[in-house]
């Protein structure tokens, strides 16, 4: 399985788009790294940087995972060869990780939600996750654990500077 931890900065991964909301609305199970089928003015209007995942989601459709909605721009050098900006993108995985994601999604109530895209050894890879949908009041507890983790931090810097609470 490649299940693959989040792409470090300090590697050779060059990210090009996150979804920092998906952590916020999704309870992460598992990650997959898949590469993405694309055309040649995706790949360099990729290489300029603009992508948004904000939208995207990915389905199985007939044994094949498409991501839907992510937006590429358009090459701004292209010509009549430029892409559709947000045209549905073939995910390429081994098949016994499709296999494997779609009864997952089968039995349960989850979805696959992309995390990252990013460069890795000149190849565009997405950073697939399998999740949950939060509850509002699983995002209120998660929201309530991050400040109270803040305050402890924030008390023993306090401390260790000498500073009265």
């Amino acid at each position: 399985m490649s299940k693959k931890a989040k792409p470090s900065k300090d590697s050779n991964n060059q990210v090009v788009a996150s979804n920092r909301k998906a952590r916020h609305n999704y309870s992460i199970l598992e990650t997959y790294e898949a590469g993405v089928a694309l055309v040649g003015t995706e790949v360099k209007s990729l290489r300029e940087g603009t992508a948004s995942l904000a939208d995207a989601f990915a389905t199985v459709d007939d044994g094949e995972i498409w991501l839907r909605n992510l937006h590429i721009p358009e090459y701004h050098h292209g010509t009549w060869t430029n892409h559709a900006p947000r045209r549905n993108r073939k995910l390429l995985l081994h098949r016994k990780e499709i296999d494997n994601l779609v009864g997952k999604i089968r039995d349960g109530n989850l979805t696959l939600v992309p995390l990252s895209l990013y460069f890795t050894g000149g190849k565009v890879k997405v950073e697939l996750a399998l999740a949950r949908g939060k509850q509002a009041h699983d995002k209120r507890q998660d929201m309530a654990r991050r400040d109270a983790a803040r305050e402890v931090t924030r008390e023993l810097g306090r401390r260790v500077k000498g500073m009265p609470s």
